[in-house]
């Protein structure tokens, strides 16, 4: 190619390019002008041309100019020269600069030419890595979960500051260990099987589901966690993300909870009889009246001979002892503490018993029902427990129909897929609006000398066997309160409701 093309060449490629490409002579001043020297500094080529370079060169930078134009004339070629350069309007950007020798024909050196990149938006997207990572760092080194990243062959890559605090193990002693180090046996030893399950079949087990696993800090004491794992593809690997939850705390405060819960229903039961007792006494005190008269009859029928009569009287002293012990029975099974204890259990037997206890002392002039269907005579409960709920709701509704000019009470129960829903519904007035929104908070009741946890702790109960505690009004007035409880298995034999 002759060398007039050549230039021409070379000048067509320069004029293209975006980057600033200027020349100038061992004096500093400028000489040649591109297109991209024009738009990236805001000067003309006309405005240019014939300027000291110092025109495009920060005042506190111009010192550089002098080194740089030293180290030319040495022969020297900088590349990559990062520094900074002024536009037109003022503004000061960062640049970096490749700087060589223009030589003549003999090979002296006779001039600069300077390739200019601007750097600003590479800045830009630097210092936009640099917050977003310093924020993660934040959020990382802040946030109570541990995070743990792990790659393809279970090694450590990154392990937080809660996973530290959490695990006992510094990030610097754990990195590129095996994961595997923080787990307690048998997960130590599968863990790694599910790994390549997964890598191999894609079958997940925990990854992307998550689950409570048990995990082993560097004392070598074990605690409970809940583990979610994620994946991340980046190119040539893929690496996995653990979010790792203590669950030790949680746990301590559910069981606490729980014991308070018990407290509280042993309080509530304890509370709920005191207020029975002098119910109670009434009922009790029937039979040892009639067992007195009996004794008395019997005594009189033997004496004159009568020896029937007198066998007679004494059955009967024997009926109405049997009467007393069982509301001795139920009293002292209600007043019971104990753990739950789930079983099968009759429904009819059940609400037979708690009425039992409820009608007592306030049954006078009620109309009392009980209504179990056919395919929903057994549950699986807590007997005392649901025992508990029924005395509660059959005395607030017998409290709550004090005064009305219909007194009606019914127990139902009917299957309701495979659960049973027990119904207490009542004549009284209703429940007010203001008092039904809030129902079944603690401390709320409509009773004078009330407690106001029954109806709270009604619904814990019931909660606790799976089921719900609701409220509505019942057709032509009065409130119905139902529950729901688990329905026994049809192989549990069936009773025949009377």
């Amino acid at each position: 190619m002759p060398a007039d093309a050549a230039r021409a060449w070379l000048s067509a490629i320069a004029e293209s390019t975006d980057d600033a490409i200027v020349g100038k002579n061992l004096h500093g001043v400028i000489i040649s002008w591109n297109y991209g020297a024009a738009a990236m500094f805001g000067y003309t080529p006309d405005e240019a041309v014939g300027q000291p370079i110092t025109l495009i060169i920060p005042p506190d930078r111009t010192d550089e100019e002098a080194e740089i134009l030293a180290r030319v004339r040495r022969g020297e070629r900088l590349v990559h020269f990062e520094t900074e350069r002024r536009r037109k309007d003022g503004t000061i950007f960062p640049v970096t600069l490749t700087i060589s020798p223009i030589r003549d024909e003999q090979g002296g050196i006779i001039g600069v030419s300077k390739i200019a990149r601007d750097l600003s938006e590479v800045y830009r997207a630097h210092q936009e890595t640099q917050r977003r990572e310093a924020l993660l760092s934040s959020i990382l080194a802040n946030v109570p979960d541990a995070l743990i990243v792990i790659d393809d062959l279970g090694r450590i890559q990154s392990f937080s500051s809660a996973a530290e605090r959490l695990f006992g193990f510094s990030a610097a002693e754990i990195r590129h260990r095996n994961v595997s180090t923080l787990m307690p046996s048998p997960y130590r030893e599968e863990h790694d099987t599910y790994l390549s399950r997964y890598l191999t079949t894609g079958e997940r087990r925990i990854i992307g589901i998550g689950r409570v696993v048990a995990g082993l800090r560097r004392d070598g004491t074990t605690f409970p966690m809940e583990l979610t794992v994620g994946t991340v593809d980046l190119p040539g690997e893929k690496l996995f993300t653990g979010f790792i939850r203590d669950l030790t705390e949680r746990q301590d405060r559910e069981r606490r909870m729980h014991e308070l819960q018990s407290e509280l229903i042993h309080v509530a039961r304890l509370n709920e009889l005191g207020q029975l007792v002098s119910a109670l006494a009434h009922e009790v005190n029937q039979p040892l009246a009639a067992m007195a008269n009996y004794i008395n009859g019997a005594r009189r029928l033997f004496a004159s001979g009568n020896q029937a009569g007198g066998q007679a009287a004494i059955e009967r002293v024997a009926e109405q002892a049997e009467r007393a012990r069982q509301i001795i029975r139920r009293l002292r099974e209600l007043a019971k503490k104990g753990d739950s204890d789930m079983q099968p259990e009759s429904v009819l037997v059940t609400i037979e018993e708690a009425s039992t206890l409820a009608l007592a002392g306030g049954g006078q002039g009620l109309r009392f029902r009980i209504d179990v269907a056919e395919n929903a005579v057994r549950a699986v409960i807590d007997k005392i427990q649901i025992q508990q709920v029924l005395l509660n709701l059959m005395r607030n509704a017998i409290e709550a129909m004090t005064g009305a000019p219909r007194r009606a009470l019914s127990v139902t129960a009917r299957r309701l897929d495979n659960r049973i829903e027990i119904s207490v519904t009542d004549s009284g007035p209703g429940l007010p609006a203001s008092v039904r929104a809030r129902l079944f908070e603690p401390f709320v009741t409509t009773k004078p000398e009330g407690m106001g946890v029954g109806l709270s702790i009604s619904r814990a109960i019931v909660d606790a066997h799976g089921g719900q505690l609701q409220v509505d009004d019942a057709p032509g007035g009065g409130t119905i309160f139902r529950f729901t409880v688990a329905r026994a298995e049809d192989g549990f034999a069936a009773e025949t409701v009377a």
